[in-house]
């Protein structure tokens, strides 16, 4: 049973990169600044950042120990998320290029803050 868990966290992990990857594409021909890096070949972790306005940053990093999202604005740290919270919030960034918003206009959800 565990090896199997194991496995199955293993392909969430490989698919939400993809899925960072690809967002991270996306909002970059959508004018933000974007990035995803991966360590290696086999796609267990990856630094997703993205630039909203001039001092707004926004950090999720994904890996086999664990999931965060952290939200900056002028190098304070304003909110971080962990797991399913950091997920959801995730969600509110990509309905950012559902609904084509401009990044002048980019205001994420109001969520707990740090």
């Amino acid at each position: 049973m565990f090896l199997r868990l194991a496995e199955q966290h293993r392909k969430f992990v490989q698919d939400l990169v993809m899925n960072l990857q690809a967002l991270a594409i996306v909002l970059e021909r959508r004018g933000y600044l974007a990035s995803c890096y991966t360590c290696g070949g086999q796609m267990n972790s990856a630094s997703f950042m993205v630039s909203l306005t001039d001092n707004h940053l926004i950090r999720f990093l994904v890996s086999d120990y664990g999931i965060t999202w952290t939200e900056m604005r002028d190098d304070r740290e304003l909110m971080k998320l962990e797991g399913a919270e950091a997920i959801s919030q995730l969600q509110e960034l990509a309905n950012l290029v559902k609904y084509q918003i401009q990044p002048s206009e980019a205001t994420l959800a109001p969520a707990q803050r740090v």
